[in-house]
């Protein structure tokens, strides 16, 4: 198949998005199927308001001859930036079917940094963009019925996978106190204050980036800011800390929590969506109301347990749930690309 995927959210960005696009695209290709990637890269980009490091793509009448010149047998629009509503808008004028899929909790992120805003508004900006989808992917049953709630019916569960090859258990170094480590973005919607202000026993580590390092790192000099890190050097953070702490209240999922299981660390989080999907209470994590509860918890969990756990989390069986959902599509009369 010739496949399309359209997103907002690429390299040199570092987040849970691109993460899972990075190896759905290597699982297709692998599997023989041709994969095209539009993303801003191939678009001159303004920085988003508040977060920089985020290209937001503007000449987009570029991107009409660039899906007619691919010719896809399908496309699929992983997120809903200017680019996932061009893509959406060019296909919908042609009565050409797409797929996409809910990645993040855009309407829960954009009360996090407004809060002066309903949360109603959030949720019509998904709704509209998602509503004439032939398969909206979601990551969890909680999300699909969320989306149900929304008048989404079309909600398909695509479950997220981890890279065994690279994150393992390994021989972690002995430490004479607990290493506590949160991985991800630092922005607002993270809530990474909940951790910073811990008292716990041991060290904090921070891996990572965003809009709000500066801040951070000014108002909790004992922790350590690492900056972001990938591959080796990331599976290696995993492997020396006590446990991952993910503190946030508003993902759809948490990729870092399955790398860090995999990895052998257990994780501590707020009882919350995303968490209580993940998180095998007692077993490999510890979800609770009180996030210091959650963390003296956690570090008393088998390691053992968390990565024979993770170790059955690939990405290959997330890459034939996305492709069966594309088949569908394949083939359709409006699929004809002669008429464009």
């Amino acid at each position: 198949m010739r496949i399309l995927l359209v997103s907002d959210a690429w390299l040199p960005q570092v987040n849970g998005v691109v993460t899972s696009l990075q190896a759905l695209v290597a699982q297709l290709r692998d599997m023989g199927h041709w994969v095209k990637v539009i993303s801003p890269a191939d678009f001159r980009c303004l920085p988003c308001p508040g977060y920089g490091e985020i290209g937001l793509a503007w000449n987009l009448w570029r991107l009409g001859p660039m899906i007619r010149e691919f010719r896809p047998d399908c496309v699929h629009i992983a997120t809903e930036g200017p680019l996932g509503w061009a893509a959406r808008g060019w296909l919908r004028r042609r009565g050409l079917l797409f797929t996409t899929a809910l990645h993040t909790r855009f309407a829960d992120y954009v009360k996090a940094r407004w809060p002066w805003l309903p949360l109603r508004l959030g949720i019509a900006y998904l709704r509209c963009f998602h509503r004439h989808s032939q398969a909206i992917l979601v990551s969890t049953p909680r999300l699909q019925e969320e989306c149900l709630s929304w008048g989404l019916g079309q909600a398909s569960l695509w479950h997220k996978g981890v890279d065994s090859q690279l994150f393992h258990p390994g021989s972690p170094a002995a430490a004479e106190s607990p290493l506590f480590l949160y991985v991800g973005r630092l922005a607002a919607e993270k809530n990474l204050s909940a951790f910073l202000e811990l008292d716990l026993p041991g060290r904090k580590c921070v891996v990572g980036d965003g809009p709000q390092r500066t801040a951070l790192q000014q108002a909790y000099p004992q922790v350590e800011f690492r900056g972001y890190l990938q591959g080796q050097a990331l599976a290696d953070a995993y492997r020396q800390a006590s446990v991952l702490v993910f503190p946030s209240r508003t993902d759809t999922y948490g990729l870092v929590m399955l790398e860090a299981m995999a990895c052998g660390t257990p994780v501590a989080a707020f009882a919350v969506p995303g968490p209580l999907d993940i998180v095998q209470q007692g077993v490999t994590g510890y979800l609770a109301d009180d996030l210091a509860e959650a963390c003296l918890a956690a570090v008393q969990l088998d390691r053992q347990d968390c990565a024979r756990w993770a170790a059955s989390l690939g990405w290959r069986s997330s890459a034939e749930v996305f492709l069966a959902a594309q088949q569908r599509l394949e083939g359709d009369p409006l699929g004809q690309w002669q008429v464009v």
